[in-house]
């Protein structure tokens, strides 16, 4: 579960609901297209909050920024059909975002489950992208021990979907010890989020997790430059499987120091930086 480093936008940010073909998304964004403009698509249980630290480091670099919720994610409204959760789904979300947008060729970011669900938005059409970056975001389905947890948290999600407060308490409850104790705000924040979050969203989403194939070898077909940025640690996709998916896909590859699963809330300046550097390598055309 990220944790945004900050919960305000910065100074020239702002908040909206962006219209698209496939219904409105809730968004932040920052910035003017000086160089470009770049979609960032969130995690499992995540939100645009997860790059609320990017925002300002990139618009700075000359990036207008968007950061999104996927459908039925905290503040983007979404049915409660599993089916409307598909990866397709999702992915035709990704593309329906990014031609709202009416930006040129988008850079495209997936942290984590994002990543899958933009990978799956460019091996569909790949043609309105400038770029793809694949962040903590591995080739196939997560690590086996994730998944055991991810399948208990799904069945927990089928049985009291009613109940999300519930599931809340009994997900909180797995955490570490002597895990850093989340302030008063973050943790109003991370409920918050968590109950806006349509049940079925998290139950298809979290199948996509522990049942994702392999699809690099048709990924590195696609003719984008691609980016592969992690942290020094990752549990959900070992760090030498992401140096694999890289050197398969012939992608460029950055290792945040000091960071785990969300670079972007870990170190966003370091990670803004990376990004920017690989866009400015790769512009719009």
């Amino acid at each position: 579960m990220s944790k945004p480093p900050r919960l305000t936008l910065p100074s020239g940010a702002r908040a909206y609901l962006l219209s698209t073909a496939r219904g409105d998304f809730a968004v932040h964004e920052a910035g003017e297209p000086v160089r470009g403009t770049a979609l960032l698509v969130p995690g499992f249980t995540g939100s645009k909050e997860d790059f609320i630290g990017l925002l300002e480091p990139l618009s700075a670099a000359g990036y207008r920024v968007v950061a999104v919720d996927g459908r039925g994610q905290h503040e983007s409204p979404g049915p409660r059909e599993e089916s409307a959760y598909a990866l397709q789904e999702l992915a035709l979300d990704v593309l329906a975002q990014t031609a709202a947008l009416d930006g040129g060729p988008v850079h495209l970011v997936g942290h984590s489950l994002g990543g899958l669900v933009s990978r799956a938005a460019v091996l569909r059409d790949a043609a309105p992208f400038a770029s793809l970056t694949l962040m903590s975001s591995g080739p196939a389905a997560i690590a086996e021990d994730q998944q055991e947890r991810t399948k208990l948290l799904v069945a927990a999600l089928e049985a009291m979907r009613e109940d999300m407060a519930g599931v809340w308490t009994a997900m909180r409850s797995f955490d570490p010890e002597d895990a850093v104790p989340d302030s008063p705000e973050l943790a109003e924040f991370l409920r918050g989020r968590w109950m806006a979050t349509v049940p079925e969203q998290l139950i298809a989403t979290g199948r996509v997790l522990v049942s994702e194939p392999d699809r690099v070898e048709a990924l590195s077909g696609v003719d984008l430059p691609k980016l592969v940025l992690s942290g020094e640690v990752d549990y959900a996709w070992p760090v030498p499987l992401l140096d694999d998916m890289t050197h398969r896909l012939g992608a460029e590859r950055v290792v945040v120091a000091g960071t785990e699963h969300s670079p972007n809330a870990e170190n966003p300046q370091v990670t803004a930086g990376a990004l920017a550097a690989f866009w400015d390598a790769h512009p719009q055309v």
